[in-house]
């Protein structure tokens, strides 16, 4: 009995040391962790909605399938034809006016929006230009010739027309005035030939103008993804309406970088409106000339173009600062730009100014821009030069002839109203060709035998070395 007593006390005693050495080696707190799935690993629906325990948890969704289904059917892929010539100058030189052309066929594509049932479309001008043949192709891969309505270049717009059988899906337009910079936009287009391809995005800016491109000055700047092929495709808000056509990409590679640029609805709007009512775009103005050096925050005006039409009714002044068109803020000329050219010659704006400190509403009626004659001046002999009427050939009697218009030296304004006839024996026709072949004899020290008739309409000859 004694020995088994003395085994237990060993027994008692050996625990106890274990456990103070242990204790006194390892003192820190042992810590079991319990190794659970992760729910967020779990996979779930995306219209998945947490429910947070604490009240101040917000969680904003964007949802973009309803835009992305409304639009991806209103969106076309467009296969452009043209016929190119390529010249051979050495063929030409060794066999013969002729014998160095040839014509080829060159394909290109991009893409356009359908923008009524009818099957009216807009895309870019770029994106068909010169072609001679235009394919649309829709969604369900049904294809159509499309008819080219009208083009305005300087915006970078077309409108098409293709016949269908059945009402066709399309776009409605918003208002790109509303668009507010951070909200959510989609591209959709056929980049790479890949048809109907969604991107998204924000609106990173508005009113932006591009190095180089100078006409179109109020880009719709985004993020969301356009590369070669989505020209004239659709930039539309999260509701499926058309706020932008897709036009320019910012890149050195050729390719989708990070910024993409659209027309803004508005301005394609106003021009398909005036393409078919007028046949071509009609460019409203203010009438004003701008101080491109103010730099402070609006457009400051530097006086009244008095050749417009509406030059004496313009309330406006030298030392203007424009703020506002109608309710819309104007912080640079870019701004005032697209807020004029999508409005039409003949409407009336709000023009908000400060002026000498004090802020003033005017209502300004806008004015169609004229496009200046295109002038025509031989650099050599100083004159401006203008094609003669038919009117003015019938009572000189002349089948053909160019007026010098204007002398730039002192010493030959006596010549200003003569009709040249012809140049070393040769018949000219046009100022244009005119103006290049005088100044090419001039700068090669060519003689120059001019025939010509004096106001009087009598025939007298210079000659000039």
């Amino acid at each position: 009995m004694k020995k088994a007593l003395s085994f237990l006390g060993m027994a008692i005693l050996g625990g106890a040391l274990t456990l103070g050495g242990y204790k006194l080696l390892f003192n820190d707190q042992v810590v079991v962790e319990n190794v659970v799935q992760n729910p967020s690993s779990q996979i779930i629906n995306t219209n998945y909605v947490p429910t947070y325990k604490h009240v101040n948890s917000i969680e904003t969704t964007t949802d973009f399938t309803m835009a992305a289904e409304k639009t991806v059917h209103t969106v076309v892929h467009i296969k452009n034809t043209a016929i190119r010539t390529q010249s051979n100058p050495w063929a030409e030189l060794f066999y013969g006016s002729g014998s160095g052309s040839r014509k080829y066929q060159q394909e290109g594509t991009g893409s356009g929006v359908i923008i009524s049932a009818d099957g009216y479309i807009v895309t870019n001008n770029h994106v068909i230009e010169d072609a001679s043949d235009i394919e649309i192709t829709l969604n369900n891969q049904k294809k159509y010739p499309a008819e080219l309505i009208g083009t305005d270049p300087s915006n970078d717009i077309a409108l098409l027309k293709i016949e269908a059988d059945v009402d066709l899906p399309y776009t409605p337009f918003a208002n790109s005035d509303s668009v507010k910079i951070g909200e959510w936009v989609l591209a959709v287009g056929n980049p790479y030939n890949l048809t109907s391809t969604v991107t998204a995005g924000i609106v990173s800016a508005k009113g932006r103008d591009l190095e180089g491109n100078r006409n179109i000055e109020s880009f719709i700047q985004t993020d969301a993804a356009v590369n070669p092929g989505n020209s004239g495709g659709a930039l539309v808000n999260t509701k499926g309406e058309l706020i932008g056509i897709n036009t320019a990409i910012s890149s050195k590679t050729g390719s989708f970088i990070g910024y993409s640029f659209a027309v803004p609805s508005n301005i394609a709007k106003k021009i398909i409106d005036d393409i078919l009512e007028f046949g071509k775009v009609q460019q409203a103005i203010l009438g004003i000339n701008v101080d491109v050096n103010f730099k402070e925050g609006g457009v400051k005006v530097a006086g009244v173009a008095e050749e417009t039409e509406n030059a004496k009714n313009v309330d406006l002044k030298a030392g203007d600062i424009i703020k506002k068109i109608n309710n819309v803020k104007i912080s640079k000329f870019s701004d005032l730009k697209g807020q004029l050219t999508a409005k039409r010659p003949g409407e009336y704006v709000d023009v908000t100014i400060n002026r000498d400190g004090e802020t003033l509403v005017k209502k300004i009626k806008l004015s169609k821009f004229i496009k200046p004659a295109e002038r025509h001046i031989t650099s050599v002999f100083k004159w401006e030069l203008k094609d003669l009427t038919t009117e003015e050939l019938k009572k000189l009697k002349l089948e053909n002839g160019v007026k010098i218009f204007k002398t730039f030296k002192s010493s030959e304004e006596e010549l200003m109203g003569y009709t040249i006839t012809k140049i070393n024996n040769v018949p000219v026709k046009n100022a244009k060709y005119t103006a290049t072949l005088l100044d090419k004899l001039g700068l090669n020290n060519y003689d120059v035998i001019l025939e010509m008739i004096n106001p009087k309409g009598e025939k007298e000859r210079y000659t000039y070395r």
